[in-house]
C-alpha cells in the first residue's frame, strides 16, 4: 500500500508543501491528499482588498494542482487523532474519516478575540475569505454614510483602515490600538504612515485598549464608546485550537511545538508549517505569523518528510525575516527591513516604488504555490525500504 500523506489546509504553507511534495515523490510508493475548506486558494494577504470592495483573480486548487496526483478534498476539518492517524471532517455529505501515515498540519491562524466580550457576536475581521465578504457586504450596506473602526495596530490592522479609507472615501473611519501606531517602524516608515493616514483623514486613537464590543460601539477600559456601524478587529492573529484538543504538544498560545525540522514533538509522523507552527528564527526570536514564515517553514516541513520517507539527506532551510512590507491603499506602501535582532533599519522603501514591489511579491507568492520546483528539476524519490 502506497504511503498515505494529508496534507490539512491549502493556503501558501499548504498547497505549497503539497505540490513540492508531489512533484518530488514517486506517485507509485506516496498518495497525498488536501484537506480545504474551500476549493479555492485564498490570496490570505490580499482579504483587506477583497473586504473594500475589490474584485480578486479566482485561483480554484484543482488548477493549482494541475499535473499533480494531489487528492482535493473539501472539507472542514472537526478533529484529529494522533494515535490512530485518522483526520474527522464534515463536507456536504456527512462526516467522515481519513487515515494517514505521515500528515502535514497547515491550518494557518485566524483573528484573534483576546477574549474581549462581544467580537464573536458584533465584530469584523479579514483573516479569511468568508470573512472578508462579510465585512464587504456590511460596508455596501452603509455605502457613503457610516462610521468604521478598526481596532488593532499591526500589519493587518495598517492595510484594512487604509484599503477602506481609499476605496470608500464616504466613510468615517477610525482606528484604535492600545500602543503607537507603526511605532515599531523606523522613522522614516512611521512618518510616511501618519502622512498616509492623515492624508486618508483615519482619526487615530493610540494606546487606548478595547474592553468590550457592541453592536454599535466598542468600548475601551476607561469608559469611551467609539460608536461604530462596523467594528474590525485585526488586532493579532490566534491559531485553530484544533491542534492542542488533538492531544499534539502545543506552546501557550496554541502553536504546535516542533523540532527543528518541523517535526511535532510528542507525535513526529506530524509535521507542521505556517501560522500553526511554533519555531524560533534566525534571530533568536519566534517567527510571527506571516506569509513570510510560510516560505520557510513549507519548504523545511516538505524536507523533512521526503527525507524522513526516502532516506534522503534533510538540508537545514534559514528561517529568516527580512522586514515589513505594508501596503497603504493600491498606490502606496512602505517597506521596513529590519536587522538581525528583528530591529528596524533606518531607511524604508516608501510610496508608490513600494507599492510595486509588494504587488510583485504577492503575485510572486500566489505564482510560487503552482511552481514550487520552478529553476530546480523534479524527482521520483521513492520510499525507503
Amino acid at each position: 500500500m502506497p504511503h498515505r500523506i494529508v496534507v490539512l489546509g491549502a493556503g501558501y504553507a499548504g498547497a505549497f508543501s503539497a505540490n513540492y511534495l508531489a512533484r518530488q515523490l514517486d506517485p507509485d510508493d506516496f498518495t497525498i491528499t488536501v484537506v480545504n475548506a474551500e476549493p479555492d486558494f485564498v490570496e490570505r494577504l490580499r482579504l483587506h482588498q477583497l473586504a473594500a470592495g475589490q474584485e480578486l483573480r479566482h485561483r480554484p486548487l484543482t488548477d493549482v494542482f494541475a499535473g499533480t496526483d494531489i487528492r482535493l478534498r473539501v472539507a472542514r476539518i472537526t478533529g484529529i487523532d494522533p494515535g490512530q492517524r485518522t483526520v474527522s471532517v464534515v463536507d456536504d455529505t456527512g462526516g467522515d474519516q481519513i487515515r494517514y501515515d505521515t500528515l502535514l498540519y497547515a491550518l494557518g491562524s485566524t483573528a484573534a478575540d483576546h477574549g474581549i466580550p462581544g467580537v464573536a457576536e458584533h465584530a469584523f475581521h479579514v483573516a479569511a475569505r468568508p470573512a472578508a465578504l462579510r465585512l464587504r457586504a456590511r460596508l455596501d450596506e452603509l455605502g457613503d454614510d457610516g462610521k468604521v473602526l478598526v481596532v488593532g495596530g499591526n500589519l493587518t490592522a495598517i492595510e484594512a483602515v487604509t484599503e477602506i479609507a481609499e476605496s470608500r472615501p464616504g466613510l468615517r473611519i477610525s482606528l484604535v490600538t492600545s500602543g503607537e501606531l507603526g511605532g515599531w517602524l523606523g522613522q522614516k516608515a512611521r512618518r510616511h504612515l501618519l502622512r498616509a493616514v492623515d492624508r486618508f483623514g483615519i482619526t487615530v486613537h493610540e494606546n487606548t485598549t478595547i474592553e468590550r464590543v457592541e453592536a454599535s460601539a466598542a468600548v475601551a477600559t476607561d469608559g469611551t464608546a467609539f460608536v461604530s456601524d462596523a467594528t474590525v478587529m485585526a488586532a493579532g492573529f490566534a491559531v485553530h485550537p484544533i491542534a492542542a484538543a488533538s492531544g499534539l504538544a502545543v506552546e501557550p498560545n496554541g502553536q504546535i511545538t516542533v523540532d527543528r525540522q518541523m517535526r511535532s514533538v510528542s507525535h513526529p509522523d506530524v509535521y507542521v508549517a505556517g501560522d500553526s507552527v511554533f519555531i524560533i528564527g534566525n534571530n533568536g526570536q519566534p517567527l510571527p505569523m506571516s506569509c513570510a514564515s510560510a516560505g520557510p517553514t513549507s519548504k523545511q516541513a516538505a524536507a523533512a518528510i521526503i527525507g524522513d520517507r526516502t532516506g534522503r539527506r534533510i538540508p537545514t532551510i534559514s528561517m529568516s525575516y527580512v522586514g515589513n512590507h505594508i501596503s497603504l491603499g493600491r498606490k502606496d506602501a512602505v517597506y521596513q527591513l529590519v536587522d538581525k535582532q528583528a530591529r528596524s533599519k533606518p531607511g524604508a522603501l516608501r510610496g508608490r516604488t513600494a507599492a510595486r514591489v509588494k504587488s510583485a511579491i504577492l503575485d510572486t507568492a500566489a505564482w510560487a504555490v503552482s511552481h514550487p520546483t520552478f529553476g530546480k528539476p523534479g524527482h521520483n524519490y521513492a520510499a525507503a525500504e
